[in-house]
């Protein structure tokens, strides 16, 4: 809403100004104009700003060629979704191309303005959208990549995860409710026990629990039973986590909201949430605009009562213990599914990136082999579930799993990057070719006996998300002899799964042509790494 008490305060920003002049999805009723006038003709502030609102981004870095942010909630696709993605980059040729993202998402490359209408089209045919995948809104809500499939599984995220972003986005056409919020807001919902969805990581998360009582306690419907009565069962739920984020200036791990919900209360908290966050947030400085900074003015007891007024019930406290017990999986392997006789099975998929007949080709192996759908991961894999036993021998000896292994090597394995400089105005290093070809080095140097979690991100922004790696890499401007380079800063610590926590900045301004022996170094000091000529 851009008529939100706050965005009429005094010394507002650029981004708040254009907000109030005009709401970014007021820009969907333009398209076919913008089509005709190209993007050289369009309004600036419109083009660089507004169509994100939209999910359509310009990008410096390539004029007139455009990126799409879809939404994939819990990262789950249909084969038809998946080839109409791969229709749309077929078109570009060279210039398409698709990087899965931390957020189970994905962002198509090479967009031109002209085509958006029809674009727009074929998405809605299939039930895509992208609205409201970029600037001030909810960006992708990630849910467990198993859901559905995993025998251990405590709750299957799929269903809710889609109610929430229906009920943010208006069913995918647009919600003015949840339009201008201060900054961008990530919602996690987690079902397993392994959190894998970084739930530490989310301005919201919603974490497994269970609550001690009668079957007729839940938010708001009375007292807590006696521990001793009788009746007392457990009663399936969600611990909240809130302000998880990163930014340039600041990364901060979640914290309890000290609050417990139902899984039907879950979208009413998330609209609470957001409400309380539109109409409270801080919008001055864009630097302090996330959801942790109203948490830091606040404190916790004054947001969740702000939440309260807003929902007309009274949270229960947190259960005691979440069920995050798990060391985090990837998923990468074939694996059997709760259902007897089937089989999901995840791919590599290198730093996450695909093209169109990459695209068309999955799409193809799991409609043949199994039931067609595709799921993406937080590590930017894909899985295809359903895979019958009598066709899994079959399916493993595709030639496309020579590309899209489904066990690579261990460097290779876990290795997580960012768009980086080829796409990224905002990215000081090149990311994804760089992180590929310094892998390939390191192993041919070393054995490793386990996988180690390298993540590269191309600025402070952190989309790669170096904080949660074993070992993050951030792009920043280093110096050699002199001369300004392209260079990192190092993390190391950050652990998921079971007591996830964030990493910190062990060196800084190492130039990228020197940091293949210090990679090497510290697999070796601190992963048990062997160096294959010793």
């Amino acid at each position: 809403m851009t008529d939100t008490v706050s965005t009429t305060k005094t010394n507002l920003n650029k981004f708040e100004k254009l907000k109030a002049e005009k709401d970014g999805l007021a820009v969907k009723a333009e398209i076919e104009q913008f089509a005709s006038l190209g993007w050289e003709a369009m309004d600036v502030t419109d083009r660089d700003h507004r169509l994100k609102w939209l999910g359509v981004f310009f990008r410096p870095v390539t004029p007139g060629k455009f990126m799409m942010r879809m939404r994939i909630p819990n990262g789950v696709l249909t084969g038809p979704q998946l080839r109409v993605l791969a229709a749309v980059l077929q078109r570009y040729g060279d210039d398409g191309s698709a990087d899965i993202t931390t957020r189970q998402n994905i962002q198509l490359r090479g967009i031109r303005i002209e085509d958006l209408p029809d674009i727009f089209a074929k998405f809605h045919a299939v039930g895509l959208t992208s609205v409201q995948s970029g600037m001030d809104n909810v960006r992708n809500i990630t849910g467990d990549p198993v859901a559905g499939l995993d025998a251990d599984e405590l709750f299957d995220t799929r269903e809710l995860v889609q109610q929430v972003q229906d009920m943010l986005t208006n069913k995918g056409q647009g919600n003015p409710e949840f339009s201008n919020l201060p900054r961008k807001f990530n919602i996690a919902i987690a079902g397993g026990r392994d959190n894998s969805v970084h739930a530490e990581i989310n301005d919201l998360a919603f974490v497994p629990a269970f609550q001690e009582g009668s079957g007729e306690w839940g938010v708001g419907s009375g007292e807590k039973p006696e521990e001793s009565s009788p009746t007392a069962q457990k009663i399936f739920g969600f611990n909240i986590l809130v302000g998880g984020f990163f930014s340039a200036k600041r990364c901060e791990a979640a914290i309890p909201l000290n609050a417990w919900v139902s899984p039907e209360d879950v979208v009413a908290v998330c609209r609470a949430v957001l409400e309380v966050y539109r109409d409270n947030g801080l919008r001055a400085n864009r630097l302090k605009s996330r959801l942790m900074w109203l948490l830091d003015e606040w404190g916790v007891e004054k947001f969740r009562a702000e939440v309260e007024k807003r929902l007309g019930k009274t949270l229960l406290p947190a259960a005691a213990k979440d069920e995050i017990d798990w060391k985090k999986r990837d998923h990468i392997g074939v694996y059997k599914q709760k259902q007897s006789g089937l089989n999901y099975v995840g791919l590599h998929i290198p730093v996450g990136r695909l093209y169109a007949q990459d695209m068309f080709e999955i799409a193809s192996l799991a409609e043949v082999y199994a039931s067609g759908e595709v799921r993406f991961t937080v590590e930017q894999n894909i899985i295809i579930p359903n895979i019958p036993d009598s066709r899994l021998a079959t399916f493993l000896t595709e030639p496309l799993l020579e590309r899209f292994a489904i066990q690579p090597n261990m460097l290779a394995r876990s290795l997580v990057s960012c768009t980086g400089a080829q796409f990224c105005n905002f990215a000081l290093i090149e990311t994804k070719n760089r992180a590929l070809a310094m892998v390939a080095a390191l192993e041919a140097e070393l054995t490793l006996t386990r996988p180690v979690r390298i993540h590269w991100t191309g600025c402070p922004n952190s989309c790669g998300q170096p904080q949660v790696a074993d070992i993050g890499l951030m792009g920043t401007k280093a110096r050699k002899n002199g001369k300004p380079v392209e260079g990192v800063d190092i993390y190391m610590g950050g652990t998921v799964g079971k007591d996830a926590h964030l990493g910190n900045c062990v060196q800084k301004g190492i130039p990228c042509e020197d940091l293949q022996p210090v990679l090497r170094d510290l697999l070796v000091q601190h992963f048990g790494a062997k160096p294959n000529n010793s």
